[in-house]
């Protein structure tokens, strides 16, 4: 899947929502996010360029209103960042490959961890 290079290519391939969240840091209303409620066995892959990065074996249901996951598919596709917007402390999720913003990493997951991901930001690739 060839990548967009620019701000206006990128406008181009995603929607509207996707492009608010990917690109811009945006995030979906809780609640409202298509894959929220996906239980099929699969592969969640970046909106953006395609990367593989959480299994539907490391989802959870945390009622929280996004789509989380105790640990990434493919570690090496993720990037980690310190976040202090809107007054806050925490650790941003990123595609290593098209540094589209995924979501947030939190310490309360199964695992201990508990990636929470915007829908828009993933698509499903069923098995």
């Amino acid at each position: 899947m060839s990548m967009p290079k620019s701000e206006s290519e990128w406008k181009k391939k995603l929607t509207q929502q996707q492009y608010s969240i990917l690109r811009e840091k945006g995030t979906e209303l809780p609640f409202t996010g298509s894959l929220l409620k996906n239980k099929e066995k699969g592969v969640y892959t970046c909106a953006g360029c395609g990367s593989e990065l959480f299994s539907s074996d490391t989802k959870f249901d945390s009622g929280t209103g996004w789509p989380s996951f105790s640990d990434p598919k493919n570690k090496e596709n993720i990037e980690l960042k310190e976040d202090r917007t809107y007054g806050m402390v925490r650790v941003e999720v990123l595609c290593k490959k098209c540094g589209g913003h995924l979501g947030h990493l939190f310490n309360d997951g199964p695992s201990g961890k508990r990636f929470c991901i915007n829908s828009c930001s993933l698509e499903f690739k069923k098995d």
